[in-house]
């Protein structure tokens, strides 16, 4: 990372984020849901990538865009991509299920949320699988970490960036998977100080997550 960000700075980012997620998840469900049903997903999904787009371009403008392939290796992609793999183990076929049992309820709206996404796996797969992770990534390892490793020290600006990582996943079942994910995802980014591998692992494990959700969907 070339440049140092205040905390107060860090939190606009962030406050921001969270205003351009708040805005295209009411219009999906106040207006592209109910006026639009059949054509609701690609609705929300073009939103998303407009609203998106939008961010990026700030942060550009501001001269705070982290540079995506800075630095990066092969060692570093291949450690990336077994962190997909590794996710998905230790997640998805381990830590998710104990949750479940642990918060029912978080665990019913999560599978609400899957359904959702189940009946348009096309739409579904743009939305998780690209927009979110290189949004995230950007903004939780390029931005937050790399922006206050150098002021707040290595340890507190990984354990805000993973703990802003697991808060914007909303549900508990979610919430303690993504710390998980933070902390790992956080750890590769110091490792390779690239952007671009935090991205390629956090979509490589949603893709495989993907995957297990389209066959647990056709299984029924």
């Amino acid at each position: 990372m070339e440049y140092t960000m205040r905390p107060g700075e860090i939190a606009l980012w962030v406050l921001k984020y969270l205003g351009i997620m708040l805005l295209y998840t009411l219009l999906d469900v106040a207006l592209w849901r109910k006026a639009f049903p059949g054509q609701a997903r690609w609705l929300n999904l073009l939103t998303m990538g407009l609203c998106l787009a939008g961010y990026l371009a700030l942060l550009e403008q501001a001269g705070r865009m982290p540079k995506l392939f800075a630095d990066m290796s092969l060692p570093d992609i291949g450690l990336a991509l077994a962190c997909s793999v590794g996710f998905f183990l230790l997640l998805d076929k381990g830590l998710d299920p104990l949750l479940a049992g642990v918060f029912p309820q978080s665990e019913t709206g999560y599978q609400t949320a899957l359904d959702h996404l189940r009946q348009s796996p096309a739409a579904s797969l743009l939305q998780v699988c690209l927009l979110a992770p290189v949004a995230e990534e950007i903004l939780m390892r390029g931005v937050v970490l790399g922006g206050l490793r150098e002021s707040l020290g290595v340890t507190a600006a990984l354990l805000i960036s993973s703990a802003l990582f697991a808060a914007f996943h909303f549900t508990m079942v979610q919430t303690l998977s993504a710390l998980v994910c933070g902390v790992v995802l956080g750890l590769l980014y110091i490792k390779a100080d690239s952007v671009f591998c935090c991205i390629l692992a956090h979509a490589g494990y949603n893709f495989i997550s993907w995957m297990g959700m389209l066959e647990i969907f056709h299984a029924k």
